[in-house]
């Protein structure tokens, strides 16, 4: 398909029976298959990360989701102080997305390969009050999950790197996962495509921009395997217990993922519902320069999916069919995972 993807790789999982799919190679002009140890930009399913590392230090106390900014970050903006980490997580904070400014693409433009320091992200939007009453609408933002991030960090008096790591990346088995500042990927790794139609040959964005520009809404790197294995635990219980998992799944219902996921996409805290034909899933999806991602799981964690392609595309980004193949693609994979 014109337009489309380099390569794919897909992985369906029921119980202990696994299955990756790949098409195509980790770089153009070169015979490397993609495959499922490889690295790659996770996007927003990094927002997934700032949920588990902030749900599990709900679990043990360190946090609650009814902290507000005002308690954890006293030095943020008054207008903003009243909104809690619920809300936050649940994108229901009303807060400006910094990424959506001009100053933001600014400077971004002006300096690709060195980001700025996370709370420095948070200047984008510096006089800026919530566009509704928190807690009354839905919409996504950037702005949500840098947030937390930085509330993980006060509440724990340490970096959120390492926060990540003790959290998350430990107890699931994580080691080829990370947040890093900088635009180097670890080797090896899936290079990652403008998606431009009409570009011969296609703009490498793989190591274009550093990560800092999006770090905890979106900076993650990791391979298709350990997304996998991330998000089962997540899902399915191994980070924090039944109760938080069930305030995490009030969701709002019609309020999808950016960009939208297969089926009825629904909102939770830091997780999506995705309601198929042949079954409902948990997860997230995400996009970035060179980079879609899907990954979900059943309700308890048993079957799950990932599907990760090396060019961005939304309804609205990229060759006219490609999100549309795509969603069709992600929707097969659920029902893959929910065969017999």
């Amino acid at each position: 398909m014109k337009g489309g993807p380099l390569s794919v790789v897909a992985i369906v999982q029921r119980g202990d029976d696994l299955k990756v799919h790949s098409y195509g190679t980790a770089k153009d002009g070169v015979n490397r298959p993609a495959s499922a140890d490889m690295h790659m930009r996770v996007a927003s399913v990094a927002k997934a990360f700032s949920g588990a590392v902030a749900l599990s230090l709900v679990k043990r106390g360190a946090l609650s989701l009814d902290d507000t900014i005002g308690q954890r970050l006293p030095d943020l903006p008054a207008a903003w102080a009243n909104i809690t980490l619920r809300q936050l997580l649940g994108h229901t904070s009303g807060l400006p997305d910094f990424s959506q400014t001009r100053k933001f693409r600014k400077a971004l433009q002006q300096s690709l390969l060195e980001a700025p320091k996370p709370r420095a992200l948070l200047e984008f939007i510096k006089g800026r009050v919530p566009t509704f009453t928190p807690g009354s609408r839905y919409r996504y933002s950037n702005t949500d999950n840098v947030i937390v991030a930085l509330m993980v960090q006060a509440a724990l008096d340490k970096p959120y790197n390492e926060a990540l790591k003790d959290q998350v990346y430990d107890p699931l088995g994580l080691t080829e996962t990370s947040l890093p500042r900088g635009a180097k990927m670890p080797r090896p790794f899936i290079h990652g495509y403008d998606n431009d139609p009409d570009a011969t040959p296609p703009e490498d964005y793989s190591e274009v921009i550093a990560a800092g520009w999006a770090w905890a809404s979106g900076g993650v790197i990791s391979t298709p395997a350990e997304l996998n294995r991330f998000i089962r635990g997540y899902v399915g219980g191994e980070l924090f217990d039944r109760k938080i998992r069930a305030e995490q799944r009030a969701v709002i219902d019609g309020a999808h993922s950016e960009p939208p996921g297969p089926g009825e996409n629904s909102a939770g805290l830091a997780i999506f519902r995705y309601e198929t034909k042949c079954g409902t899933m948990w997860g997230h999806t995400g996009n970035t320069a060179g980079y879609t991602q899907f990954a979900a799981a059943s309700g308890n964690g048993s079957r799950s999916v990932t599907v990760s392609i090396n060019r961005q595309t939304t309804p609205d980004n990229g060759a006219p069919g490609v999100f549309r193949a795509l969603r069709q693609a992600e929707e097969l994979a659920v029902c893959a995972a929910f065969a017999k």
